[in-house]
This record gives structure tokens, C-alpha cells and sequence, in this order.
């Protein structure tokens, strides 16, 4: 390939990338809840933690995932919104004085600083009820379909997903652990929410039903990628949220030091990439996108 083939890629990668990014931005302030005066204390709150500047990571995967599975935008649109709801909603929580008692998230200060712990509660509440509200209204869903979809919505939140993750990382952190042990848990704060992404997208397509366990396989692993990363970056005093909160947990860090993680993380990336090879194929965005996420 030709430097002005690679530049013209680049070129188009960026502009597709930006224009997903303003389509999340405005479908996202068109579903939350409107301030309709200073007493809408909650509706704000819900606002500052969904719309506070961040990268759209979660979002943008599940459209670039769904575009390349062929399938329907507009569905896929209101589903990525409803991730960055859920995304959103466990970082109010997981910020609280009685989780990580963080003070800075994406660079503003975290919702509980910003409107009380009692606000910042419920907005997290309204935040996951809004999900399923998105979820549950997408048109021209099959029944079955959304039926399952929403399921999937319930497992990521629930007792067996991020509600489990955050409370191991909060009680088994304090303790030493093995390192499959702090996989595992990486993988509940993290890789289910992946998982909920592909899975999402695999199902508003007409993907075949093996390209589904390849997804999943990608998602884990880009689960374990993510969490590796989110470790390597918490003495970054360039890191748009608080520094140090790992400090004293037994996290894969702590036990395998930094030159162990990163090695752990190529492996993640190069085993994420071989399923993206597999289920996309000549769908480049995609593989583009997983680069540009650990530079």
C-alpha cells in the first residue's frame, strides 16, 4: 500500500470515527431527561455523568461492531447510547465515598462532589432505568430479539455481572489474591460490559451463529486489555480522573509488576485482533479502532 493509499485510509478512518462520535453525542442528549429548571437536581446529574466529555469507547465499538455485521444503524444507534447509560451510571457509582471516593472523572468533578451523594444515588438509578427504556422502545426489533436484549441489558448490571465485579474488586482487592483470581474479577468490572456490546451487535444483524462465539472470545479479551491498561494508567498524572486508587489492592500490577502487565496486554491485543481478523475479515474500522484505543 502506497503512503497516500495509508494517508487517505487514515484520512477516512478519522472522519467516519468523528462523525459516529457527534451521531452518539446528539442521540444521547436526545434521550436524556431535560432540565427544565434549577430544581431538576436529578435530571442534571444524570446530564453531567452521561454527557461530561469522554471517549466514547464503548459506544463507538458497538456501531463500528454492528456496521460491520450489516446490520440495522438506527437500532444500533439507540443500543450504543443505552451502553454509555449503563457505562456511565456504574462510574457515578463507583466514584461514591463508600466505593473509590474519587474526586476528578474525565477531567470535572465526579457527580457526587458536583450535586451530593443522595443526587448522584438516584442518578445512577435513572441513568440504568433510561437504559432499559431505550432498549425496550428500539423499532423494528424482533420480540424475541428485544426480549434478549434486554435480558442481556439485566446480566451486565446484575448480581453475576458489574454489581459482582465492583463488590470483588471493593472486599477480595483489599486481600492477596492469585492472578486468575484478579482475572476474573477484571473480567466482571470490565469484559461483561464487552461482551453485552458484541452480543448486541451480533444480534440486530444477519451475522451466522459462529461468528457469535468469535465476538465473545474478542470481547474478553479486549475486556482483559482494557482493565490492563486502566492499571498501567493509574500513576499517569495525565489520566483525566484521580491517580493512585490501585494503591494497596491486589491488582495483576501489583502482583506481576508493569513489564509482566504489558507483556499480558500484547498477548490480550494480539489474541483480540486474530478474532477481529476472523469475524470482519476485509472490514478494516474496526481493527483500526482496537489500535488506536491502547496508544
Amino acid at each position: 500500500m502506497t503512503a497516500y493509499a495509508t494517508a487517505t485510509m487514515d484520512s477516512g478512518f478519522t472522519e467516519h470515527l468523528a462523525q459516529l462520535r457527534v451521531s452518539i453525542e446528539d442521540r444521547l442528549d436526545a434521550l436524556l431527561p431535560v432540565v427544565s429548571d434549577e430544581r431538576a437536581l436529578v435530571a442534571a446529574a444524570v446530564r453531567d455523568g452521561a454527557l461530561a466529555p469522554g471517549k466514547r469507547m464503548r459506544p463507538l465499538l458497538l456501531l463500528l461492531a454492528a456496521n460491520g455485521l450489516g446490520a440495522n444503524q438506527h437500532q444500533a444507534l439507540d443500543l450504543a447510547c443505552a451502553i454509555e447509560m449503563v457505562h456511565a451510571a456504574s462510574l457515578i457509582l463507583d466514584d461514591m465515598p463508600c466505593m473509590d471516593n474519587a474526586q476528578i472523572r474525565r477531567g470535572r468533578p465526579t457527580v457526587h462532589l458536583a450535586f451530593g451523594e443522595d443526587i448522584a444515588i438516584l442518578a445512577a438509578v435513572a441513568l440504568l432505568a433510561r437504559a432499559f427504556g431505550v432498549v425496550a422502545s428500539i423499532e423494528g426489533l424482533d420480540p424475541l430479539v428485544r426480549t434478549q436484549l434486554v435480558e442481556i441489558v439485566a446480566n451486565t448490571v446484575g448480581s453475576q455481572g458489574l454489581v459482582q465485579g465492583q463488590l470483588q474488586d471493593l472486599r477480595d482487592g483489599k486481600h492477596a489474591r492469585s492472578e486468575e483470581e484478579i482475572a476474573a474479577t477484571n473480567n466482571l468490572k470490565t469484559g461483561v460490559l464487552f461482551s453485552a456490546i458484541m452480543d448486541m451487535a451480533y444480534l440486530i444483524s444477519d451475522a451466522p451463529k459462529p461468528v457469535r462465539s468469535v465476538l465473545q472470545c474478542f470481547a474478553i479479551e479486549l475486556g482483559h486489555a482494557v482493565q490492563l491498561y486502566d492499571d498501567l494508567q493509574d500513576a499517569n498524572p495525565n489520566n483525566a480522573k484521580d491517580q493512585g486508587k490501585d494503591d494497596g489492592k491486589s491488582t495483576l500490577l501489583a502482583v506481576c509488576g508493569e513489564a509482566g502487565v504489558r507483556e499480558r496486554l500484547d498477548r490480550h491485543l494480539a489474541r483480540a485482533q486474530e478474532c477481529l481478523d476472523e469475524a470482519y475479515r476485509d472490514d478494516v474500522y474496526i481493527g483500526r479502532f482496537l489500535k488506536m484505543l491502547f496508544v
